[in-house]
């Protein structure tokens, strides 16, 4: 499995709220992102290790779940490459002028209904006063509010159609898969990508709850495991539901804790770290439906709302 020569790694995602003031007190406060600026209705936030100005675009909305999700080229000439290459799948819908964060981006949209964009020039995050680092190798100084992860790590989106997905990931970012799960009945249940040495950036598992374009999880790494039992102290004392965790994912080994912010959407932190993928003839790994059941690695049970809780809500 060689890496995308097109894309260098998942950059930002842009997360809509319809509790605007609360879900940005949880996200610097609580989940301790930091914040990087502001432009009409978004804050642009970021773990204190990501070198770009943002990961994290919160939107204020009518609703919540997901707006975009925002891939870097590796180069201007990767850029043009894979703009080619996404016309011509007809997934392509134009170019923006980017934001804040980065310059223009060119957007395209999976069957899903999910918009992705990418883009080459960006803007990396210079300290201010009184957040630069003792280390000149970090980009912010490890100011420890709240859980203070250091990077975004990826994001998992749900799918009607996962093989569909897959083959968007393949030919527009030029991913690999990683991971899957074949279900009895043969379809996918889920497909795991990279575009780099990382075990994955994005996911895709099948939709339980009826809604289309939906976000499952946004997900920031810490450094250990240890990290994580502390988020959920913070969790736990500031009256945020912790749906799930911590614990050990069987698919992709990460440590987790599973927990929804203010306005319902799905966050994660994880040590996620521990493995790379650096076989370069690698195969993905494929998970059957009774190997799931026996539930995530150390035997805990994958809880109904996993499967069924995503963001924008169903409306019934």
């Amino acid at each position: 499995m060689t890496r995308s020569p097109d894309v260098a790694h998942l950059g930002h995602v842009e997360v809509y709220t319809n509790r605007f003031d609360r879900s940005l007190e949880f996200f610097l406060q609580v989940y301790g992102l930091s914040e990087s600026g502001r432009d009409g209705d978004s804050v642009y936030l970021r773990g204190f290790d990501d070198y770009e100005f943002h990961s994290l675009k919160l939107t204020r909305h009518h609703t919540t779940g997901i707006g975009h999700v925002g891939y870097r080229a590796a180069s201007p000439e990767a850029l043009e490459r894979r703009v080619r290459a996404i016309e011509d799948t007809g997934y392509g819908l134009g170019w923006v002028e980017g934001d804040l964060g980065h310059g223009p981006a060119y957007r395209f949209r999976a069957r899903s209904g999910h918009v992705f964009e990418l883009y080459w020039e960006t803007r990396v995050y210079e300290a201010p006063e009184g957040e630069q680092p003792a280390l000149k190798n970090l980009f912010q100084k490890y100011h420890g509010r709240g859980c203070c992860p250091r990077r975004i790590d990826h994001v998992n989106l749900l799918a009607g159609d996962v093989t569909a997905f897959r083959e968007f990931m393949v030919t527009c970012l030029g991913s690999r898969v990683t991971e899957m799960i074949r279900l009895d009945n043969g379809r996918l249940g889920g497909c795991w990508f990279t575009v780099n040495n990382k075990t994955y950036d994005l996911a895709c598992t099948e939709e339980h709850g009826g809604g289309d374009s939906r976000l499952h999880h946004v997900t920031y790494a810490v450094d250990q495991r240890e990290d994580v039992l502390r988020a959920a102290d913070i969790f736990l004392e500031n009256g945020v539901h912790i749906e799930t965790g911590p614990h050990k994912h069987a698919i992709q080994g990460t440590f987790f804790l599973y927990a929804w912010e203010p306005a319902g959407n799905r966050v994660e932190i994880a040590n996620s770290g521990a493995r790379l993928i650096l076989q370069p003839d690698w195969e993905p790994v494929v998970w059957n439906e009774s190997e799931r059941r026996k539930g995530q690695a150390w035997g805990l049970k994958t809880i109904e709302t996993f499967h069924t809780h995503g963001t924008p809500p169903v409306r019934r």
